[in-house]
C-alpha cells in the first residue's frame, strides 16, 4: 500500500490537471438574506444566510474590513525594518511589518504604504514592488491586504515628519534584523503576525533570482 500524499484522500491529484489552473477565482453564491450586527470606527459583524450548492441556506457569520497594506522594507545589507506593537485582541507585543488601513478614499495602494512606513517607521524608499497579495483571514473576515517590497530606504529628517504617535503607537520601537534571521524566527513561532510571517517568507524566496521576477507596484488586485 503507497503512503504518497497523491493517493490519499483530499490530497488525490485528479486525472489531467498539471497544476496550472491552479488559482483563486472570484465566485460568489447567492445570498438569501443578510444581516448586520454591530457596525464599529473600522469594522462590522455581519451574518449572511448562504445558498450552498446543493439548495441548503447556511448562516456565515464574518467581520467587514476596509483592507489593509504592509511593507518589508529591506536595506542594502538585506536587513528588514520590523515594528513592535501591542495587540489586545491576542494580549501580546508582536513584530510586524509597518501597516495600515486602505481609510484614504481614492488613495494608491502604495501610495499608503508609503505612508504607513513613514508614520511608523521614519523611512521612505526608491523602489518598490508588489510582493505578495493574500486575504488575511478569509473564514471570517473580508479583509484583503497588499504587501509591498520597498528597497533603497533611508530615514525621513526629523523636520519633515509630522505625524504624532498615539495609544499602542506611542512606544514602538523599530528594530532592523538580517532577513534570513527573520526566517528563521518566523520558522521557529518566534514571529507571529501573518503579514509579517507571510512577507518575510515571500521576501527571501522572490530573492533569489534579486526579486527580478515581482510585479511592479501598481499591478491590479485579482
Amino acid at each position: 500500500m503507497s503512503g504518497s500524499r497523491e493517493e490519499a484522500g483530499t490530497g488525490e491529484i485528479q486525472e489531467g490537471r498539471d497544476g496550472r489552473d491552479v488559482v483563486d477565482v472570484p465566485e460568489e453564491w447567492k445570498v438569501a438574506s443578510s444581516t448586520e450586527h454591530f457596525r464599529a470606527r473600522v469594522i462590522a459583524g455581519v451574518t449572511d444566510a448562504v445558498v450552498m450548492p446543493d439548495g441548503e441556506v447556511v448562516d456565515r457569520d464574518y467581520v467587514t474590513h476596509p483592507g489593509s497594506v504592509a511593507v518589508v522594507a529591506l536595506d542594502e545589507r538585506e536587513r528588514i525594518l520590523l515594528i513592535r506593537q501591542y495587540r489586545h485582541p491576542v494580549r501580546r507585543l508582536l513584530w510586524e511589518l509597518p501597516a495600515g488601513l486602505r481609510d484614504v478614499e481614492g488613495e494608491a495602494l502604495q501610495a499608503g504604504a508609503a505612508r504607513e512606513l513613514a508614520e511608523e517607521a521614519g523611512y521612505r524608499a526608491g523602489t518598490w514592488h508588489t510582493l505578495i497579495d493574500a486575504f488575511t483571514s478569509p473564514g471570517m473576515s473580508d479583509e484583503r491586504t497588499r504587501i509591498f517590497l520597498a528597497r533603497d530606504v533611508s530615514p525621513i529628517p526629523e523636520g519633515e515628519l509630522d505625524f504624532v504617535h498615539r495609544h499602542e503607537e506611542a512606544d514602538m520601537p523599530v528594530v532592523w534584523i538580517p532577513l534570513s534571521d527573520a526566517v528563521r524566527r518566523a520558522m521557529a513561532g518566534m514571529i507571529h503576525n501573518s503579514q509579517a510571517v507571510a512577507g518575510i517568507l515571500a521576501a527571501y524566496a522572490a530573492s533569489a533570482d534579486g526579486f527580478a521576477s515581482l510585479r511592479p507596484a501598481d499591478a491590479p488586485e485579482a
